[in-house]
């Protein structure tokens, strides 16, 4: 399960797929360095985005698989 307080790194461990909707969500520094050791909620914070809401998306997508 997805949380908020889980590294951006630690998402993309378990789902290479799921950076399509980080993308998608504005978060196009997934490449960076500093970006692998923020957590979901830290990405969020910088981009505008609820941390709660995309937690809860990137959870649908690995459950749909």
């Amino acid at each position: 399960m997805i949380t908020k307080d889980m590294t951006i790194a630690k998402i993309l461990q378990i789902d290479v797929g799921l950076a399509d909707l980080l993308l998608a969500s504005g978060m196009h520094c997934l490449g960076c360095a500093m970006a692998h050791n923020e957590t979901l909620e830290q990405a969020c914070q910088v981009h505008g985005a609820d941390a709660d809401a995309l937690a809860e998306k990137l959870n649908e997508v690995i459950a749909s698989q």
